[in-house]
């Protein structure tokens, strides 16, 4: 899980180095910004889905499975 909002580095950064490293590796985005601006900006910076708070457990457990078969 990927905060948007951080205090020295913002998630859309995080995710981009990240991604270098493991480019395989999956990153939910989570954000209280639910724009569908910054749907698009996380998902072109690398996340593989996006969510925003509050999330109810079931829709978290949704996203992590979907991105475990799909893989």
């Amino acid at each position: 899980l990927m905060d948007i909002k951080m205090p020295l580095m913002n998630g859309f950064e995080a995710t981009k180095l990240i991604k270098e490293l493991r480019p395989l590796l999956p990153v939910i985005a989570q954000t209280a910004y639910s724009t569908e601006a910054d749907k698009n900006k996380a998902l072109s910076c690398g996340c593989s889905d996006f969510i925003s708070k509050p999330f109810k457990r079931e829709l978290l457990l949704s996203v992590i499975h979907q991105l475990l078969v799909n893989k």
